[in-house]
């Protein structure tokens, strides 16, 4: 029998109650216009978040991420992280500028007098892939009228899958909101560096509900 080739993706996330939980918090930046499709002018982003970057970071439990959540489509990461994408030639986020970390709260007495590492913002590329919507279990309010975009609103995903792939490591997928989708070489990468404070979902097995709709069609 033959093996299905189709390339495998992930959902990032942040690992939640993970030994490297970390939060961040803006407390500096002016913030720009969000971002539009060049074909249909829908907005295809949040609106951007400009230097000079600053902001606070709660530390959950024992060490800081390598990745955290900054907010709108915006991440931090490391500088261990920033030199091992460089080095490995890896692809598909924005240039890394450094942020600046004004506090650190914690929650943990045996925390409260760690440094912080060196952290820069970057934001992951739009349109690195789009939702294949035959083989993708997808609710959407309105039928897609752009095929560029892909935008509409989007109140339930129960698994999905990707085209038109450009061979991007990490990507916003064009017809899909929310967290970036990364490949399996990063995934690879993630693990061979143990990098911290990251949750890796098979595109397949996402699923964001919050009003509880359930499937649009069976498991294909």
């Amino acid at each position: 029998m033959a093996s299905d080739a189709r390339p495998r993706f992930f959902v990032l996330d942040r690992a939640m109650d993970s030994s490297h939980d970390t939060d961040f918090e803006r407390t500096g930046g002016p913030i720009g216009e969000a971002p539009r499709c060049h074909l249909c002018g829908s907005f295809i982003g949040m609106r951007v978040w400009l230097p000079p970057r600053r902001g606070a970071l709660m530390l959950y439990r024992e060490g800081f991420g390598d990745f955290v959540d900054a907010g709108g489509d915006d991440y931090l990461v490391s500088a261990r992280f920033v030199e091992a994408f460089r080095a490995e030639g890896l692809t598909g986020l924005s240039d890394f500028e450094p942020v600046e970390i004004v506090r650190v709260r914690t929650r943990r007495r045996s925390a409260q007098s760690k440094l912080p590492p060196p952290y820069f913002h970057t934001v992951p590329v739009f349109g690195g892939a789009a939702v294949d919507e035959a083989r993708s279990r997808i609710r959407r309010h309105k039928p897609i009228d752009c095929d560029w975009c892909r935008e509409t609103n989007v109140p339930a995903i129960h698994g999905f899958t990707l085209e038109q792939w450009r061979g991007e490591d990490v990507f916003f997928a064009r017809g899909m909101p929310g967290s970036p989708i990364v490949s399996e070489r990063f995934v690879r990468f993630v693990e061979r560096h143990q990098f911290t404070n990251m949750k890796l979902i098979p595109t397949e097995k996402y699923t964001w509900d919050p009003m509880g709709l359930g499937p649009l069609r069976p498991e294909l």
